[in-house]
């Protein structure tokens, strides 16, 4: 069992409630303990009773970042359409600007963070599918535990008003307790057993495919859009997010694995893309756009990948992305570097073209801006991106809700990182949603875009126990 022995927390909360009367707001307090070893999975299923649909889960591709977030201190959120980014950004920043912060520690992902994310398209029109998830929204977790490159962190978060106590402090230490546990919920067992599955409208999103084939070849300004279906699942039982994370975590090694939880709903998935990444002035993006299936022999696996590397289709939809993600940087960064050739991202069921992309932002860029100016790249929208995402407002049935927009964390400093949120799914009590989509160009072929969406099925449904040839 880890322990905690608590030394500042309470005179930092009481500060917190003075403080609070003084300027007449909530006021934040944030503390830091490094512990010993706690895995983040365990910390995240041992909040499962007391905290369901108040938890999110993060794990970087490369394994040297876990976060797991329980419960909920401050809750940011907009509604609105325009400026939605902006919002956050400075609904942040006023939380962050009064908040009492103690920590000795310097790593990421510890502290004051913020964890969520955006709705693709906020001018779509939303239906009861997403119903739990605003167009912009973000927790502050109530408690935290962070692995960096093998150290623990749990950060612990109280928002204190003027009408608290000395009891808060007490009340939340007890919390925290109750969840530093062993790791006896780290073995969560197996997934609930699929009862059936049905793919939403099919016929409509060929009818659609076709459509926008036929534009993209009136030779308009419209150069790519990318449309995705649902496929929806039933179960037995109850589906354990902590089962599925684990499954998640053992069959996409290689992908960013990710889990946020809204009034009983949780968005997840494992996504092999990311948006980019802010520490300090640096930044990271990616190009990730082509796709081909992974062979079942080596032999058949170099074949497509040569292929791929060859396909003037796949390549053309790559330098879409390529080109779209360097003019939005350039305008935010004093320097870009991206490859002249893209190489290969390979995982479990699919692979694709990839490039890095690596920048020096300008001191007034915030990660916020840079996550509005990416979002969405051509790989997720289409190019040009305001028309394309005109386009998939017009032809798409699905409400894609957070599906194929930004998720991700950002802390006290202004760093943090952001994935694509695609091979994912909305899970739903005995129920699920999974989503998948293809970029559509004027010599797309209808039946070879639904072949690659059911391929694009494969890496959440394989976790949720099911098949799709």
């Amino acid at each position: 069992m880890v322990t905690i022995h608590e030394t500042e927390l309470k005179e930092k909360i009481l500060l917190g409630i003075t403080k609070a009367g003084e300027l007449n707001r909530p006021i934040l307090v944030s503390e830091v303990n490094k512990v010993e070893p706690t895995e983040p999975l365990a910390f995240f299923n041992n909040g499962n009773e007391a905290f369901f649909g108040e938890r999110f889960y993060w794990k970087n591709p490369e394994g040297s970042l876990n976060i797991a977030g329980v419960g909920i201190a401050a809750q940011l959120s907009s509604e609105q359409a325009e400026g939605r980014f902006s919002k956050i950004d400075r609904k942040w920043k006023q939380l962050i600007q009064d908040s009492i912060v103690s920590t000795p520690h310097h790593a990421p992902g510890i502290g004051p963070l913020m964890f969520g994310g955006f709705s693709f398209d906020p001018l779509k029109e939303k239906t009861a599918l997403w119903s739990k998830y605003p167009e912009a929204l973000f927790h502050v977790p109530r408690f935290m535990l962070t692995m960096v490159d093998g150290d623990v962190y749990v950060t612990t978060n109280v928002l204190c008003t003027k009408h608290d106590d000395v009891s808060l402090f007490y009340k939340v230490v007890a919390e925290r307790d109750s969840l530093l546990k062993e790791d006896e919920h780290l073995a969560v067992g197996k997934t609930a057993p699929l009862k059936g599955m049905t793919e939403i409208k099919p016929a409509e999103w060929k009818k659609s495919v076709t459509e926008a084939i036929r534009q993209l070849n009136m030779e308009g300004l419209l150069k790519k859009v990318v449309l995705a279906r649902e496929l929806r699942l039933f179960f037995d039982k109850k589906v354990e997010t902590g089962t599925l994370l684990q499954n998640l975590e053992s069959e996409q090694k290689t992908s960013f694995i990710f889990s946020f939880e809204s009034g009983g709903d949780s968005f997840i998935g494992a996504s092999p893309e990311r948006l980019v990444q802010k520490h300090g002035k640096s930044v990271q993006s990616a190009c990730l756009a082509g796709s081909f299936p992974r062979g079942k022999t080596d032999t058949e696996d170099r074949q497509l990948s040569s292929q791929l590397l060859n396909d003037e289709k796949n390549l053309a939809e790559h330098q879409y992305v390529v080109d779209m993600i360097r003019n939005a940087l350039e305008g935010a960064c004093e320097q870009v570097k991206i490859p002249d050739k893209p190489s290969l991202m390979k995982i479990r069921d699919i692979q694709h073209l990839f490039t890095p992309v690596e920048g020096v932002a300008l001191d007034t860029t915030s990660l916020l801006d840079l996550v509005e100016r990416l979002h969405p790249t051509p790989a997720l929208g289409g190019l040009p991106k305001q028309l394309a995402v005109e386009t998939i407002r017009e032809l798409e049935e699905l409400d894609r809700g957070f599906y194929a927009a930004p998720i991700g964390w950002m802390d006290y400093a202004g760093n943090g990182e952001f994935a694509v949120a695609i091979r994912s799914g909305l899970i739903q009590g005995q129920e699920a949603s999974l989503f998948a989509g293809c970029g559509v160009v004027a010599n797309s072929d209808v039946e070879s875009e639904y072949v690659e969406t059911r391929l694009k099925f494969r890496p959440m449904l394989s976790a949720l126990g099911g098949t799709i040839e």
